[in-house]
């Protein structure tokens, strides 16, 4: 390090400390990245790698982005999962004695966003600390710095539960300590959170009012480790964050992620986007902090029945109040997003547009106030009161701040006029002077005669008066001062244009020092109604979510679901919501479902793509909706409130944990099975269809068994296994329903109506027929389907038109040959009893040792070459 220049050397001290991430290092005009982070940016950002000389041997890979632009790159890295540290010259080059000092303002990472175009408006950015306490319980806190919003819980559960929690949450970055397992920090990184260190879990005085609501010794531990964090990285105030609010899981219904995906709540399996979506189909909101909120009600509907009850009643009001509710949905349009508009205020990255977004916010308050009183009902009175019009910050900013002002908060043209006498003073003196000099070019031209004389400004000469060579003889002599010379002008400047350039140019300099210090504090006054703001904010994003549930229940005819307490499960006319919208003029053929104390799992067999999955589907998604608060889609709705919602629906895989999609299902019903409780909705669809037909109708009638016996849940159990439906007389609370469909012309037509009792047949040929595979090939398969339908034993030998000689030889097997049944070691053609070699015992012993579920595939390709190595 010796070697390098000392610039190279204060670099490097510094990139020391940051590690995992680039460091965008300031030099003049750019941001300069040296070494690794060079060769590295310039592959990710697609900009130009150079070189620079840094006293070494060699020179130094190097790259750079534009001051000006650097926003655009930061997010490009943020966004892939990178930090970015920006490092800033702290002093003045001027007075810098050796090398200008620099260090580092702020980390940038995927949990920390403030803003930028990655950021999306709709969805908060969470990051989220984790403390494992080795006692099976882990320390659970999370923020979204853009808003400010604070929640901590304990989770008594294993990892694979935390990650289930951090998924749903949708965090972006996870915040342990250095102690924290290595394997589970790879398996973080691994799903694609961005992983950070924390040692710090000290109480700061200054965390003393966030924690202040946190009794638990655990919580204050986790969220002290995720504040050190933010305080330490973000390297300003931030008075925007909020006082903890804890909660438990157990206060919601829980969707683990697999049921989430599954489902599609929030983004579809195949495309991962939000068209497609339960969100997507929901989202009528009109504000970005009530898209938002949106989002988080489907993350996590409620089980409490007075508060599901509280949003119905308000959804009904709104939808009995149409023109109330068309008032308010357009006032709510022209209201930005408080809450992170509170945050860059806090943040210190607010600029003056973003403040008359502010105003013009607060302006829509008294009549959204009104609009909500005017519906008359006792919930949404308690709302308007609590709708704050903040009207200090209104007429304060209306009293400061031009109405289109620039972006920059530098350049001046900020403030209003009459808002400060000492601004109005230099203004005065900048614009008289001004006109000063017009009356002063005038009187110029008319003492001299000179038509074309003109007066003039630049940076570098100030005010001047140019004449032409040709009119030289018409000036005064001794009047004026020569200042240059141009090839056909000379120009002038005289005692009187010199003392009004002075004042003129003091002015406009004092006029953008003083308007940035002006626009300062009004920045700091609108700091204090922080939390007044937040509280707000809240309110317009729960009116905005709830009248959008009331625009999609009227638009789609939703109906209000009602609560049962008797176990009681009942859809009539059931459709399911995402579907339904999607097939737009095609008409949706709706479904009921039934289901009590005494049916409490319905078996529902029925050709593929009859509709079996969208039925279960619907049911779920019938239920959450009603759990949010919104009405549902069917004629009627009677139904129990679930404390959990499973799904093992669709086909998968899980590449990074090396698992097979039979794996994943075993997992997912494994999950299940453990987790759900009598009060549950479990929807099971093909279980066992992975493995061998016998393994899988045997694993899929013990899961209905045990579910049937031991939980109890609300089961919807879709299968292709016939072999089944018999168990509708053997287990009480059973009961065999079917998607209907019809044969005609041999062609198989799809009713998707749910009738009672078992399906006769699964149409698979049919469907394979549908998708238009060759004509020989489903005649083959109707062949083989008959022999099979007749009882034959085996299957049918394919024979060929035209067979070779060694082809004839090898069809000419006898039948005894046919029969035999390979064994692993090796054929024999009479079983008889042999005392087994060492090496065959020893290979039994390691079949028996192997743990073939907990096996990814690799690992069992792997042993199995190893065995048959001992073999040859």
């Amino acid at each position: 390090m010796a070697t390098y220049t000392p610039m190279i050397q204060q670099y490097l001290r510094i990139k020391a400390e940051y590690q995992d991430a680039f460091l965008f290092f300031r030099l003049g005009d750019f941001y300069e990245m040296f070494f690794d982070d060079a060769l590295k940016a310039s592959q990710e950002l697609e900009i130009t790698l150079t070189s620079r000389e840094g006293g070494g041997e060699d020179k130094i890979p190097m790259c750079g982005v534009p001051y000006h632009s650097a926003a655009n790159y930061i997010d490009t890295l943020v966004e892939r999962g990178y930090k970015v540290a920006i490092c800033e010259q702290t002093e003045d080059p001027k007075q810098a004695k050796g090398v200008v000092r620099r260090e580092v303002v702020q980390l940038i990472t995927p949990g920390t966003k403030m803003d930028g175009k990655t950021l999306d408006e709709k969805e908060n950015n969470f990051i989220a600390s984790v403390t494992d306490f080795g006692d099976g319980s882990f320390g659970f806190a999370y923020t979204d710095l853009s808003t400010g919003e604070n929640k901590a819980t304990i989770l008594n559960s294993s990892f694979s539960d935390l990650y289930n929690e951090l998924a749903i949450l949708g965090a972006k970055e996870a915040v342990v300590s250095s102690g924290f397992p290595a394997s589970w920090q790879k398996d973080l990184k691994e799903r694609g959170l961005a992983v950070s260190l924390e040692d710090s879990e000290e109480e700061l005085i200054s965390f003393t009012e966030l924690l202040a609501d946190l009794n638990e010794k655990k919580h204050r531990i986790s969220m002290s480790r995720l504040l050190h964090y933010l305080f330490r990285t973000q390297k300003r105030n931030l008075d925007h964050l909020q006082p903890v609010t804890i909660y438990e899981t157990k206060q919601f219904l829980k969707i683990d992620f697999y049921s989430k995906r599954n489902l599609e709540l929030t983004e579809t399996i195949r495309a991962k986007g939000k068209k497609g979506s339960l969100l997507w189909l929901m989202d009528e909101t009109k504000t970005a902090m009530g898209g938002r909120l949106l989002k988080q009600w489907i993350d996590r509907p409620l089980i409490d029945k007075n508060q599901i009850e509280r949003r119905q009643e308000l959804v009904e009001t709104m939808i009995q109040h149409f023109f109330e509710r068309q008032d308010l949905r357009e006032q709510l349009k022209n209201v930005y997003d408080l809450e992170r508009l509170a945050g860059r205020v806090a943040f210190g990255n607010v600029n003056a547009r973003d403040l008359i977004q502010l105003k013009s916010s607060l302006q829509q308050v008294p009549a959204i106030k009104q609009t909500v009183a005017s519906m008359g009902q006792e919930q949404a009175r308690k709302i308007s009161d609590i709708l704050d019009p903040c009207g200090e910050i209104t007429d304060l900013l209306e009293q400061a701040l031009q109405d289109n002002p620039p972006i920059s908060i530098k350049e001046g043209n900020l403030i209003r006029d009459g808002y400060n006498e000492e601004l109005d003073r230099y203004r005065d003196a900048s614009r008289n002077g001004k006109t000063w000099i017009a009356s002063l070019e005038r009187q110029e031209r008319e003492r001299t005669g000179i038509k074309s004389l003109k007066i003039g400004y630049n940076r570098i000469f100030g005010y001047y008066i140019e004449v032409s060579r040709a009119n030289l003889h018409l000036l005064e002599e001794g009047r004026y001062e020569r200042k240059q010379t141009l090839t056909n002008a000379e120009r002038f400047v005289t005692p009187e244009l010199k003392e009004k350039e002075t004042l003129i140019l003091q002015a406009e300099e004092k006029i953008a020092d003083l308007e940035y210090d002006l626009f300062i504090q009004v920045r700091e006054t609108v700091k204090e109604y922080i939390p007044r703001l937040q509280k707000l904010a809240k309110a317009v994003s729960e009116l905005d979510v709830l009248q959008c549930f009331a625009a999609v229940s009227e638009e789609r005819h939703y109906v209000k679901p009602v609560f049962s307490e008797e176990r009681k499960l009942i859809i009539k006319d059931g459709r399911h919501p995402v579907v339904e919208k999607v097939l737009r003029t095609q008409e949706y053929v709706p479904n009921d479902c039934y289901m009590n104390p005494e049916r409490e799992l319905l078996l529902i067999t029925g050709p593929n793509m009859s509709g079996k999955s969208t039925f279960m589907r619907q049911v779920a998604l019938t239920a959450i909706l009603a759990q949010m608060g919104c009405f549902v889609p069917a004629a009627e709705a009677v139904l129990p409130i679930f404390d959990k919602v499973f799904t093992r629906i669709g086909a998968a895989d899980d590449l990074i944990s090396g698992q097979s999609t039979f794996m994943v299902e075993m997992l997912e019903a494994r999950n299940a099975i453990a987790n759900a409780t009598a009060n549950s909705l479990i929807l099971f669809d093909e279980i066992g269809r992975g493995t061998s037909t016998y393994d899988g109708m045997a694993l899929a009638q013990a899961i209905i068994e045990y579910i049937h016996d031991n939980i109890r849940a609300k089961t919807l159990f879709s299968t292709h296994y016939h072999e089944l439906t018999p168990l509708s007389d053997q287990l009480t609370s059973l009961e065999n329903v079917h998607v209907s469909a019809v044969e005609q012309n041999g062609k198989v037509v799809f009713l998707h109506k749910i009738k009672e009792g078992s399906a006769d047949k699964s149409y698979g040929i049919h469907v394979a027929q549908l998708a238009e595979l060759p004509d020989e090939l489903i005649k083959r398969a109707n062949e083989i389907l008959s022999s099979l339908e007749k009882g034959a034993d085996t299957p049918i030998i394919p024979i060929k038109k035209e067979i070779d000689n060694k082809q004839a030889d090898a069809a000419n097997l006898n039948e005894s040959a046919l029969e035999a049944q390979l064994s692993f070691f090796g054929v024999q053609e009479k079983p008889q009893k042999t005392e087994l070699t060492s090496k065959e015992k020893k290979l039994i012993e390691q079949i028996k040792s192997l743990e073939i579920l907990e096996m990814t595939p690799l690992e069992a390709i792997n042993s199995l070459y190893k065995l048959q190595k001992l073999l040859k």
